[in-house]
């Protein structure tokens, strides 16, 4: 439980369902003063833990805060420093989800004696008939969730629930105001927790206590532009905060750690016509036979675009787009659906 409505809506209606419900919160902020912990701590912060007992308590049912610190440390916070300085730019989220939530959480809940974990994600869980668990989409596509919770196990899936995903989210804070919780109207986390100012060279560079090597802009063709302040400034596709005067619009189109590059390019040099993606997770078959035509999703917000995939290796596929797409980012996901199915995804390593 989140403290949020969504989270505090699942829990109602599963316990109207019938399920012994039990409410529990992750406690994963650091060794950080409070008034850090309230202010950074995010869908897991202090003013979480308070919103989440008040409605545990509204609903009759038990509470609990377990401690994932380290875990959270190690699986999210490291990981979201370490691909920033490889030139990547990660999702703290889907780890989250993956090592965190649906492992940690899953486990010690299941030790204690849990058939299930619950969230307040807006996706459906479903059993094809093939036998594999897979995730469905929302019924509402301005909320769905599906693209961050791709990479979930066939165990995990087996054993989660996720009530909230056959309604719309104004149905949901309709339900929550109807049995008078205060969060009814309590708006979303948009985020990442632990960097709430959304200023993450700042927070990797005090998290790391190191200041990033300048570097040279460059061109496509090699020709030196100017001077970055450091690759982890910096993301595929950007064009704020570049300060290059060249008279035309510029974007970010590559970064190379190995030289400390970062190369720009023209609109047209930011859109790509594939992409490659390794750490392959699938949900609705067990593997990848030959070619298959899917939706793709490249980012959390990319509304979707035809492809064909195939696999290249054993932990490699190759994605083409039926039309180019911009800003394609090493590091993030790429998600393919089978209609409304997470058919699987992967990490994008290249264009």
């Amino acid at each position: 439980m989140s403290g949020g409505v969504d989270s505090s809506v699942a829990a109602y209606l599963l316990k109207e369902a019938g399920y012994d419900v039990i409410g529990v919160t992750m406690q994963i902020w650091q060794d950080e003063d409070r008034d850090i912990q309230e202010e950074s701590g995010g869908c897991c912060g202090l003013s979480a833990v308070d919103d989440a007992r008040r409605v545990a308590f509204a609903l009759e049912i038990p509470y609990y805060v377990m401690n994932f610190k380290q875990e959270f440390k190690c699986a999210v916070m490291d990981y979201f420093v370490k691909e920033y300085q490889n030139g990547n730019t990660p999702n703290p989220c889907i780890a989250c989800n993956r090592y965190v939530k649906w492992e940690s959480l899953l486990k010690r809940s299941l030790d204690i004696g849990a058939d299930y974990i619950a969230t307040g994600h807006y996706a459906k869980v479903v059993q094809l008939e093939n036998g594999r668990y897979t995730l469905q989409k929302s019924v509402t596509m301005e909320k769905d969730q599906t693209y961050a919770l791709y990479n979930l196990t066939q165990y995990q899936l087996s054993h989660t629930l996720m009530p909230v995903g056959n309604y719309k989210k104004p149905e949901v804070r309709e339900i929550a105001g109807k049995i008078n919780l205060r969060i009814a109207s309590k708006p979303d986390s948009q985020e990442i927790c632990f960097v709430p100012d959304k200023d993450y060279a700042k927070f990797i560079e005090e998290y790391t206590g190191e200041v990033p090597s300048e570097g040279n802009f460059v061109t496509t063709d090699g020709r030196v532009i100017g001077k970055h302040k450091g690759i982890i400034h910096y993301t595929i596709g950007q064009r704020k905060g570049l300060n290059l005067a060249l008279g035309y619009p510029v974007f970010v189109v590559d970064i190379r750690p190995e030289t400390n590059e970062v190369v720009i390019g023209t609109g047209d040099e930011v859109f790509s016509e594939k992409l490659y993606a390794n750490k392959l997770n699938f949900m609705a078959v067990e593997d990848l036979q030959g070619e298959m035509e899917v939706d793709v999703k490249i980012r959390y917000n990319h509304k979707g675009t035809k492809a064909l995939i195939r696999k290249v290796n054993d932990d490699l596929v190759e994605c083409i787009f039926n039309e180019p797409q911009r800003a394609v980012t090493p590091g993030q996901a790429v998600v393919f659906y089978d209609g409304d199915y997470v058919l699987g995804g992967g990490t994008i390593i290249r264009s």
